[in-house]
């Protein structure tokens, strides 16, 4: 008896709630994407993709050890920026 019910219970999740589940979700991703259409134009376009320059406070106001504003110590900066540029020894 208890197959049944486990098997009959799978049929209606299969034939009613999961499409019903993926027709919601595309619904709701068609509703997100048509939304641009009702933001300001400013909101409305893509982002800028040109450089700004980012304003960094001077190396005396850093707490020691710390190479920039976000807390990165200086052991760590080979990681960020990379091995430096071998210029003497070229082959």
């Amino acid at each position: 008896m208890t197959d049944f019910i486990f098997f009959f219970a799978m049929a209606i999740f299969r034939q009613y709630i999961a499409p019903l589940l993926i027709v919601l979700v595309f619904v709701v991703a068609l509703v997100a994407a048509g939304a641009r259409i009702f933001l300001p134009d400013d909101m409305a376009a893509p982002a800028p993709v040109e450089a700004t320059e980012l304003s960094q406070a001077p190396a005396a106001s850093l707490p020691s050890g710390l190479t920039s504003l976000a807390g990165m110590p200086s052991s760590l900066e080979i990681l960020v920026k990379g091995f430096p540029l071998d210029t003497e020894g070229a082959l």
